[in-house]
C-alpha cells in the first residue's frame, strides 16, 4: 500500500490472451485421455505446420525434443493445464503429436516369495 506522498510503482505488463481466445472458444474435453502424467512428443510423420496458431506451434516446439509430459508442458508454457490439454487433442488428433499412457506402478510382490528367493540365496551362497 501507498500512501500520498509515494508515488505508486507501475506493474510490468504482461501479454494475457485469455484462454477462451488460444481454444477458440471450446471449454476443457470430457474424456480422461489426458491426464497430468501422460507422456507427448512428436509424431515421425507430422503434416506441415504453416497453417497453425503460434501456440501449437510453440507447443510443438517443446514436444520436439523428445516425451514430456502433460503437467510439464504446462509448466513451460505457463497455460492452464485445460487449456494445454484441448490444444494437445487438437494437435494429436491432427496428426503431430503421439501420446503414450504413463507406464504403471508395479506391483507390489508377496512377501513370502522374496523370502523363499532370499533363503534359496543365502542356501546357495552362504
Amino acid at each position: 500500500m501507498t500512501t500520498p506522498d509515494e508515488p505508486e510503482q507501475e506493474q510490468p505488463a504482461t501479454p494475457l490472451v485469455p484462454a477462451y481466445v488460444i481454444t477458440n472458444g471450446r471449454s476443457l474435453l470430457d474424456d480422461d485421455t489426458l491426464s497430468l502424467i501422460t507422456l507427448v512428443t512428436t509424431a515421425q510423420d507430422s503434416p506441415a505446420i504453416q497453417h497453425l496458431d503460434p501456440e501449437k506451434r510453440r507447443l510443438l516446439e517443446l514436444c520436439s525434443g523428445g516425451h514430456l509430459s502433460v503437467a510439464e508442458i504446462a509448466g513451460h508454457t505457463q497455460f492452464p493445464v485445460g487449456v494445454v490439454k484441448i490444444l494437445l487433442s487438437d494437435l494429436t488428433q491432427g496428426g503431430y503429436l503421439v501420446t503414450r499412457a504413463p507406464i504403471p506402478a508395479a506391483k507390489l510382490v508377496d512377501r513370502n516369495i522374496l523370502e523363499q528367493v532370499l533363503h534359496g540365496l543365502q542356501a546357495r551362497f552362504g
